[in-house]
């Protein structure tokens, strides 16, 4: 499914009305904010820079140090910083607000308040399942790979791709290649390539940005993924089912720091004959839990339905407010009910 404001022609004539003169933008993305949202929020940013607007990037939380690199990533404000304050004001005197990567408000934790009663135009940009209605405009394909993705489709429809150049290129490839699993998830489609192939052609050199995301890695980080492999890593054969779990002892233990567990999901997935896995980890106030499967069992209904939590139907997010243990025995117990779909999964 999807809704593009680019294809009813009414909607983008507005659109392009509301660009047409410099206007104080606010862009932002989900808590927790991964390559994708801050790859398409600092990638719209420059963008939008080039064509006089003025434009600040929020963040609802801190981001990771893996992350680091992306060009102009010192320029986005944390609002959970001593910067709430300046982000409270900028968002009230707004005229657009762009949120990234996220389908529904209170993704963005204590902000959802402001960006709500704001009365900036709101723009929605982003391929989750199950969009809130709170945007005046909508450019949403949950078959899209990447927020990355559509923001390059946007910048093209709307007659700038020229505008594209290396920095802003990086941004857009680096949530491109991690949302998609180095080009290796079910969402890998044409156009995804046809979009890497343009962002390369406009300055990324991939082997260098490859490595600037997956191995730059701080040794506490490697020591954390060896301990969690060796130690932690539960195969359910008759279920077709891993799983993984990290307290608050481990992490401190590791000295992980907020983005070190990124991407540990994927390897309770990298087991013969495993269809579904999911990793549980303790944070200060609730239990992270993130899911991933294959072909056509979705995780997406069962974050939903159990863990108030969503997103693809093959990578999907949670949280508990319970125990880590109490969590862990909620998704055990859960199983049985998809015993018989798991099993019948085909790979």
């Amino acid at each position: 499914m999807n809704h593009l404001f680019t294809d009813f022609p009414n909607e983008f004539a507005n659109f392009q009305e509301l660009l047409a003169t410099p206007k104080k933008i606010i862009i932002t993305s989900h808590l927790n904010p991964d390559a994708d949202a801050l790859g398409s929020s600092l990638g719209l940013k420059q963008y939008l820079d080039k064509k006089g607007h003025q434009v600040n990037v929020i963040s609802p939380t801190d981001y990771p140090d893996y992350l680091a690199w992306l060009p102009q990533l010192d320029t986005v404000i944390n609002f959970e910083s001593n910067q709430q304050k300046k982000a409270i004001q900028l968002i009230n005197k707004a005229d657009i607000i762009f949120c990234l990567d996220f389908s529904a408000l209170n993704r963005i934790k204590e902000m959802e308040k402001w960006v709500r009663e704001a009365p900036a135009k709101k723009v929605l940009i982003d391929h989750h399942q199950a969009p809130e209605n709170f945007a005046d405009f909508v450019f949403w394909n949950e078959k899209a790979a990447a927020t990355c993705e559509l923001i390059f489709q946007l910048i093209e429809h709307l007659g700038d791709k020229n505008l594209i150049d290396k920095t802003m290129a990086e941004c857009l490839y680096a949530g491109l290649m991690t949302d998609t699993g180095s080009f290796r998830f079910d969402a890998t489609s044409k156009e995804v390539h046809r979009v890497a192939g343009e962002l390369i052609e406009a300055g990324v050199k991939t082997n260098q940005l490859h490595r600037k995301l997956f191995d730059s890695n701080p040794i506490s980080r490697q020591r954390l993924l060896g301990h969690l492999l060796a130690n932690k890593l539960v195969v359910l054969p008759e279920f077709r089912v891993s799983y993984m779990s990290l307290s608050a002892e481990e992490l401190e233990k590791y000295t992980s720091t907020p983005g070190d567990s990124e991407g540990f999901v994927n390897f309770g997935l990298a087991l013969k004959d495993i269809v579904m896995t999911a990793i549980f980890i303790e944070r200060k106030d609730h239990i992270k839990i993130s899911f991933r499967s294959v072909e056509d069992f979705s995780v997406s209904l069962l974050a939903r339905t159990h863990f108030n939590g969503g997103g693809h139907k093959n990578a999907s997010g949670g949280r508990s407010e319970t125990s880590l243990e109490a969590t862990i025995e909620q998704f055990l117990a859960l199983l049985p009910t998809y015993q018989n779909e798991l099993l019948a999964i085909q790979e």
